[in-house]
């Protein structure tokens, strides 16, 4: 047997057998999910806003509340920040990603509340409440959970929520979770990967 002539057949079967390089995926995450929705809302400046308030944009859509002691005011940064990275790194698609806020306590985050807390973590982040039915209603169509909890001897109170962030395209239809707990880069990079 002439190895020459083998050894070609033999380079060709060793790399069938190895593992395939995964393809990258050009699907988004969500792409298809039922995630959104119409919705109207009232947001910080006593504006009415809907889901096509924001068409041509992409958004980041997180639910929290103003009162929350520490989970919420950390993400809500995050996110601010991770926008801020993307407006650095590419200016044009910076402009079209708006940072959105969901009260889940709409009963104490009024539109002047929310004016002030949006405004510490950026200059176009949008703060949205409304009627408790509204609001659930936004809520169930974004899978977010939340329900108030007991009441504290000085009457505040906690609301439970989940604390998922997502990346909305600017039809309205969900791209992928972006990473908060990760920090700003790790959202920022995902934001860039995935809005073009």
């Amino acid at each position: 047997m002439n190895i020459f002539r083998v050894a070609p057949w033999l380079a060709l079967a060793l790399a069938a057998c190895q593992p395939a390089v995964p393809a990258k995926q050009e699907n988004p995450p969500l792409a298809g999910a039922r995630i959104g929705g119409p919705f109207a809302l009232v947001d910080q400046n006593g504006r009415a806003i809907t889901n096509d308030s924001f068409a041509g944009k992409y958004r980041i859509m997180y639910f929290g509340y103003t009162f929350c002691p520490d989970v919420c005011p950390t993400d809500v940064a995050v996110i601010g920040n991770a926008v801020k990275l993307v407006e650095k790194n590419d200016p044009a698609l910076g402009a079209r990603v708006v940072p959105v806020f969901v009260t889940v306590d709409p009963a104490r985050d009024t539109p002047a509340v929310l004016k002030q807390f949006v405004a510490a973590f950026h200059p176009r982040m949008i703060g949205l409440t409304g009627s408790a039915d509204a609001i659930a209603r936004v809520a169930k169509g974004y899978a977010i959970f939340y329900g108030r909890g007991d009441a504290s001897p000085g009457g505040g109170y906690l609301v439970n929520h989940s604390r998922q962030a997502y990346l909305m395209d600017p039809k309205g239809k969900p791209l992928a979770l972006l990473p908060q707990e990760q920090g700003a880069e790790a959202v920022a990079a995902e934001i860039e990967h995935w809005a073009k």
